[in-house]
């Protein structure tokens, strides 16, 4: 699943892919704006880790957990 991040004053925005379930996704960035952190964080496909400052989200997108279809669809 592909997360798209938006960073406040940021004309870029972070992208990367997940195997977090879009609940786990939600649950952890709500919990992080409600409860006050300074910080959430993510990781991708690869291993690798995202530390982004809740001061600085703009909107968190959060694309679906199913796979694009190919070919032509009747």
């Amino acid at each position: 699943m592909e997360i798209r991040i938006g960073i406040t004053n940021t004309g870029r925005e972070l992208s990367f892919e997940t195997d977090e379930a879009a609940a786990d996704v939600k649950k952890s960035v709500a919990s992080a704006l409600d409860s006050g952190a300074t910080h959430v964080t993510f990781t991708d496909n690869k291993g690798n880790s995202f530390i982004v400052p809740t001061s600085g989200l703009a909107y968190v997108e959060i694309g679906t957990e199913e796979s694009r279809r190919v070919g032509f669809v009747a």
